[in-house]
């Protein structure tokens, strides 16, 4: 496998805005994202890549490789074994603790995995940021699961995590919305409605705490920025987005379904783009565009980065620190629960 190395000085931060996850970076380009993690966590990406999990995988974030980070000088090398994408030139490296870089830029188009604070670890995993084809990506992440601890949870972490369950809709619906971010616009006013100068609106996880199962429909409502008891129009784009997600969870289900597996504390991520105009011309553009290729052709790469079709919509699984196979044990109906209910809020928009 390829080996490809960076420099600290030019990893940056995400401005981690759908949910919280401290020490997760990115390179310059923002099309990674690079987050500590545990040695399980890679297993299980790894064991992805088997034939019979081909499917599956199609739901979860590409996979690049690895990092080794530590607390050495800048000119220390650390390796990403990655065989899929390289994002800087040969012969860059990266060292240093990812909670210690000053002054770090942000990137704009900013998604992170929300499983948990900081961990002590010098591995890191790299994955495709999912919102970097997006103008203006409207991010949500939905925690699944009633059951958010795995079995080797001390007593303590599975209280803590039972009380959390309890008090929101983890327990009665099996997900919870863990946070997000929705784009007002460029004329957004800063500040009215809790909306940044850039425009977002974010929603940290004790939102989604607030809401019952009385109320979940409001925090979709919001991701979508509908009114209060509003619905998807019968017509226009966002009925496509919300449409598309639908199929894309249905799909997910499926396989999910014939699957055995348990994977406690993963999340929904929902990405779709938040500037009207570029959604609007992203559909327009995929109408437009050839089925396969330039003219029914095989193109060029240059030629294939022209015609780049905008994104539209995106739908991942992620957060695999306690995720595992469990030949004879079954589908994970504890995630299955939550996955479901989500299904039934999003029918419950369109059918209004």
């Amino acid at each position: 496998m390829a080996q490809k190395s960076y420099r600290k000085s030019q990893l940056i931060a995400f401005d981690n805005a759908a949910a919280g996850h401290d020490g997760v970076l990115s390179d310059p380009s923002g099309a990674v994202v690079i987050k500590p993690c545990s040695q399980a966590e890679v297993d299980f990406y790894h064991s992805t890549a088997k034939d019979e999990h081909s499917h599956f995988a199609t739901f979860i974030p590409t996979f690049m490789g690895t990092l080794e980070l530590n607390s050495e000088s800048d000119s220390t090398a650390a390796v990403a074994r990655t065989a899929i994408m390289n994002t800087t030139e040969a012969g860059q490296s990266i060292a240093g603790s990812p909670h210690a870089i000053p002054n770090a830029p942000v990137v704009e188009k900013a998604w992170a995995p929300s499983n948990g604070g900081k961990i002590k670890t010098d591995l890191a995993i790299v994955l495709e940021n999912i919102a970097a084809p997006f103008q203006k990506p409207n991010i949500l992440d939905v925690k699944l699961g009633a059951r958010l601890w795995d079995d080797n949870a001390p007593p303590a972490k599975r209280t803590k995590l039972d009380k959390v369950a309890e008090e929101t809709t983890s327990k009665s619906l099996g997900f919870r919305i863990a946070g997000m971010r929705t784009w007002h616009g460029d004329a957004a006013t800063a500040g009215s409605n809790g909306i940044s100068d850039d425009g977002y609106r974010r929603y940290d996880k004790h939102y989604g705490r607030t809401l019952t199962t009385k109320t979940i429909r409001q925090g979709f409502e919001d991701y979508f920025l509908l009114e209060r008891g509003g619905a998807i129009a019968k017509k226009g784009p966002l009925r496509i987005v919300v449409k598309r997600f639908l199929e894309d969870l249905v799909e997910l289900k499926s396989v999910l379904e014939k699957e055995e597996s348990r994977m406690y504390s993963a999340s929904l991520l929902f990405v779709y783009e938040g500037n009207r105009d570029a959604l609007v011309d992203a559909l327009a553009r995929e109408r437009e565009e050839p089925a396969n290729g330039i003219n029914g052709d095989e193109a060029s790469e240059e030629e294939d980065d022209e015609h780049q079709v905008p994104a539209v919509q995106g739908l991942k699984l992620i957060d695999f620190a306690h995720a595992e196979w469990t030949p004879t044990q079954g589908p994970d109906e504890n995630l299955l629960q939550g996955l479901r209910c989500t299904i039934e809020v999003l029918e419950g928009l369109l059918e209004n």
